[in-house]
């Protein structure tokens, strides 16, 4: 009895510390897991408005934060797929090296002062100044499925494509069936689609037809509950890239889409995109270097990828990726862009019909290709926009259609603006995301007050990213300016630095002004206190969004 009396009192006892302290002993599990975890935040994220960001939601909602962290707060792209970008980056260097490709060079070709800039690209991504395209700036869809269409039909060797979204649906059709056209007379086509923007296009019926015909189709960055704990789940491939025959390339903001039919349902108008199409006859060329970019982006994707390129270049012989076409097959290819290059061509948008001049090819461009990762190729975008804006002496133009700032970006265009200098930010009036809308918002008033001018266009969801700098310089492709582009998706930029062409993607710019309303700081002040306070809490976030 007295034995089992010692038992059932330790018991008691147990319980009832138990019960005392295991609140206690969970607080201080708690304390020292929020500890670390904000040593780890401050010690990983180089971004100071991140690493507060982070801490906020952490601390705001700890049990959220700290699972959100885990998953998705360092730009992790995974190890084997990073060894098999390595692998292939440097098969492909190689490949260069022996045909004597020579990529990273051309600074002598631009001014001095743009000679820092662009070194700030070439050694991050191992291409330099490309010479001698011609180029033409596509404003409307229509142009650009007829160019693209016409293009695929005379493809002789190969098509390379690469877009984060494929929306099979309406004049996307005809380009597809352009494709299954394209392969079945053994012109070999590859497609890569990143995995969530795609997610339609894999679960259609067309993505089943492209390969049955003989189309290779490729997932960029999948994703599952597997995969989310070796790598960053949300890291998103959002180039947009076509390479024909290696002399061909395609560039710009715009998916493979057809605006009129996609994302109708947002309530901000039909989406308006910009795309750039490159002809060069040189032997490394912005279709050379685009080419590298996809093939490169292709062979990181799995083993079997990997494997055969090594094979392939093995075996290589020069028509297969990177071709060198004859004059005739430039000439011929050329006499396409001069159909009807002096109409103006309606672009569709909604309610508003905005008509912008179809300009004429461009000859002798002189432009680089800038492509960025995370983990891959450093902050390459954002240091190149932050030098050029501090280095600007006339004006700056900025068309985007998500504009979410850093702190560091945000007082480069102010000082810019208190410099004297024409600052302009071309921003859609309503965006399809509620948080980056609100987010944006929150910088609206330091930017006026600071001489920024603020116009937000009523045309449409306003998709194009183009930065112009002065007369002579323009970043041009699929950066947005928002810390997504800069530090977490797979992107790709052309920087122009020829001044007629310059002028015609400043003079789109200037089209899209026509239909903006520029906001005024006294009409921004007016608004009631409590958007001004919700604009300022999701700013919080903003390095998040």
């Amino acid at each position: 009895m007295e034995t089992y009396i010692n038992v059932l009192t330790t018991g008691q006892q147990f319980a009832s510390w138990t019960w005392g302290n295991f609140a206690g002993l969970g607080l201080i599990l708690h304390i020292i897991l929020m500890v670390v975890m904000t040593l780890r935040i401050v010690s990983i994220q180089r971004n100071i408005g991140v690493s507060i960001a982070w801490i906020a939601v952490l601390y705001t909602l700890p049990l959220v934060g700290f699972i959100a962290y885990i998953l998705l707060g360092e730009p992790m792209i995974g190890r084997r797929y990073r060894e098999r970008m390595d692998e292939a980056s440097l098969l492909m260097s190689n490949m260069a090296a022996r045909e004597r490709l020579i990529f990273d060079q051309g600074q002598d070709l631009i001014p001095d002062n743009y000679r820092g800039v662009s070194l700030i690209g070439t050694s991050k991504t191992g291409f330099g100044v490309f010479s001698d395209h011609k180029m033409q700036l596509l404003t409307s869809p229509q142009t650009l499925f007829d160019r693209l269409i016409n293009d695929i039909n005379n493809a002789k060797r190969n098509i390379l494509i690469e877009f984060y979204i494929i929306y099979p649906k309406g004049q996307v059709l005809d380009v597809l069936e352009a494709l299954k056209a394209a392969a079945k007379r053994r012109v070999e086509c590859h497609i890569l689609a990143d995995s969530v923007g795609s997610f339609s296009f894999f679960n259609s019926q067309s993505h089943r037809e492209l390969e049955r015909a003989g189309v290779f189709v490729h997932q960029s960055l999948p994703v599952g509950l597997f995969k989310t704990l070796f790598k960053r789940s949300d890291l998103r491939n959002h180039r947009k890239i076509i390479v024909i025959d290696g002399y061909i390339g395609y560039t710009g903001s715009f998916n493979l889409v057809d605006p009129e039919f996609f994302k109708q349902n947002k309530n901000v108008g039909q989406w308006i995109d910009v795309m750039m199409r490159s002809v060069s006859q040189q032997p490394v060329s912005i279709s050379t270097a685009m080419t590298k970019v996809v093939v490169t982006d292709i062979s990181a994707e799995s083993n079997d990828n990997l494997n055969a390129l090594n094979q392939r270049l093995n075996n290589y012989t020069r028509k297969l990726y990177i071709s060198n076409p004859t004059i005739n097959e430039i000439n011929s290819r050329v006499r396409v862009l001069s159909d009807e290059l002096d109409n103006y061509i309606p672009m569709e948008t909604g309610s508003t019909s905005i008509a912008i001049p179809q300009k004429p090819v461009v000859d002798n461009v002189i432009a680089q290709l800038i492509p960025s990762a995370p983990q891959l190729t450093g902050h390459v975008i954002y240091n190149t926009l932050v030098t050029l804006i501090h280095r600007a002496n006339k004006r700056i133009h900025i068309t985007t259609p998500y504009f979410v700032p850093d702190e560091a970006l945000s007082g480069a265009l102010m000082t810019a603006a208190k410099r004297g200098l024409d600052v302009t930010l071309i921003i859609p009036e309503k965006v399809d995301s509620f948080l980056v809308q609100h987010a944006s918002q929150a910088y609206y008033q330091e930017l006026l007050e600071a001489g920024v001018n603020i116009a937000l266009f009523r045309g449409g969801l306003l998709h194009a990213k183009m930065v112009v700098i002065d007369d002579d310089y323009c970043l041009f492709g699929t950066v947005n300016i928002d810390m997504r582009s800069f530090y977490l998706n797979m992107e790709v930029s052309l920087a122009i630095y020829t001044p007629e062409m310059v002028a015609q993607i400043a003079d789109c710019q200037q089209a899209y002004l026509q239909n903006c309303h520029y906001l005024q700081l006294e009409e921004w002040q007016k608004r009631p206190y409590y958007q001004y306070l919700f604009d300022n809490v999701i700013r919080l976030f903003s390095p998040l969004l």
